[in-house]
């Protein structure tokens, strides 16, 4: 009895020394929820953030072209060289008489001496350095339309995997109910096969046809599976987190006309590709303005000393003015690989627009066709459910055969799958033609 009050007493005690279970965090996500869930954490949209930090660092690197570069600078060197220890202490002004006994001057003692300089650069003149920090501007615009389609494709590819999870789900739903029913006409066959009304192969086809059902609705346990992995990593979501989708798949009573069609040039993918070609244009003249001469004006201050900080100081202030004249056709190549760049732009801008109109035309084909589809599977429903009532009363009664049965229930199930199947391709399809406009 002791033995077992102790150890009562240890299972007690490890159970509140234990830390307690983590409860698994479940999230319910509407559509709309999950986009901007996506939109604030989604890898490759800050990926596309970080892209446009960048740019605006490239504007903020081309401020050089018009603010001042300030250099401090501190030398010290030793020497008892005679010219350079005469020269240092000049600048030092430390010159006296008997420094310039020709034996001292000769054979000099070494000598230290501290420079410390400030250069003040400020540029005047520098042409390809202004375009320069245009085309920096322009390059970043491009960067934030391209952030903007990236988050765009992310919308996307969110509501795919969304209405894939949602068709996967009703799919389950729907074999469920076929399932049940399969199962209840499996045990009536049974007991028909034991009253000896059935063959043993009649039995046999109904327990088949029940195994396919339930193998089908594995598969698509597995594809809510892969769903849900998707959409953990597009949300950037911890793998233990459930997600519930509260959203369904909606058809629109009206669909888009074809006056819609059109692509809109505000797209942005479609004003980032007009952006790049303006970039191209700008280091075409970047490259003919870097021919110019640049003109800076400099003021330096100089200390020099034996000991830091302490001795002559003096100044300089002037100008300074370098021109490239030849370089070797460098010029006349940056000028070609630019010009060739804007056409590059300009075909791609064009192919993409191309493209687009393409995408558009053919989701707004789909939608219809969706559309028509989903008529066309609820009048089979109605059909294929009023046709297995009916041959089900007739199969208990035994006034129906074992495969009549079958091939009412295969309808019946092909037709709501085939339903949720239009409707999915309906909602995907809206999301392509958003997404393509």
């Amino acid at each position: 009895m002791k033995v077992y009050k102790a150890l009562i007493g240890f299972c007690v005690a490890g159970a509140l020394g234990s830390p307690p279970q983590a409860k698994a965090e479940t999230v319910r996500l509407s559509l709309s929820d999950a986009i901007l869930m996506a939109r604030q954490n989604n890898s490759l949209v800050k990926a596309s953030r970080s892209r446009i930090e960048q740019a605006e660092a490239r504007v903020v690197q081309s401020r050089q072209s018009y603010l001042p570069k300030v250099t401090l600078s501190e030398t010290l060197m030793v020497t008892n060289d005679p010219g350079a220890a005469l020269v240092f202490k000049l600048q030092q002004k430390s010159l006296v008489d008997s420094d310039f006994q020709a034996a001292k001057m000769t054979n000099p003692d070494a000598i230290n001496d501290f420079n410390t300089s400030i250069q003040v650069m400020q540029p005047l003149y520098n042409a390809d350095a202004a375009i320069g920090r245009r085309m920096a501007s322009t390059a970043k615009r491009a960067e934030e339309q391209m952030a903007i389609r990236s988050e765009e494709s992310i919308r996307l590819q969110v509501s795919k995997v969304y209405y894939g999870l949602l068709l996967a789900k009703k799919n389950i739903a729907a074999l469920e109910q076929s399932i049940q029913k399969m199962q209840h006409h499996s045990s009536e066959a049974s007991e028909g096969f034991r009253a000896g009304l059935l063959t043993k192969s009649d039995k046999l086809s109904t327990g088949v046809r029940l195994a396919e059902l339930q193998e089908q609705k594995l598969i698509f346990q597995d594809e809510v599976k892969n769903a849900l992995d998707a959409l953990h990593v597009l949300l950037h979501l911890d793998a233990g987190v459930t997600i519930l989708p509260t959203s369904d798949l909606v058809v629109d009573k009206e669909l888009p006309s074809e006056d819609e069609s059109r692509v809109a040039e505000t797209r942005s993918d479609l004003k980032a590709l007009e952006t790049y070609r303006q970039v191209a244009v700008e280091q075409g003249e970047m490259a003919r303005m870097a021919g110019r001469p640049r003109l800076n004006a400099f003021l330096q201050s100089n200390l020099h000393s034996a000991t830091v900080f302490n001795g002559g100081s003096s100044w300089a202030l002037g100008l300074n003015m370098q021109w490239n004249i030849y370089d070797g056709n460098a010029t006349a190549g940056h000028i070609q690989e630019a010009k060739a760049r804007e056409h590059e732009a300009m075909y791609n801008y064009e192919a993409a627009k191309s493209n687009a109109g393409v995408e558009v035309r053919k989701s707004l084909r789909s939608m219809h066709t969706a559309k028509a589809r989903i008529a066309v599977a609820r009048k089979s429903l109605e059909e294929a459910t009023v046709s297995l009532d009916y041959i089900s009363s007739q199969f208990k009664t035994g006034m129906a055969m074992t495969f009549e049965l079958l091939m009412r229930e295969q309808a019946y199930t092909y037709a709501k799958m085939r339903l949720n199947q239009a409707t999915y391709d309906y909602c995907v399809a809206k999301s392509e033609l958003e997404y393509s406009r």
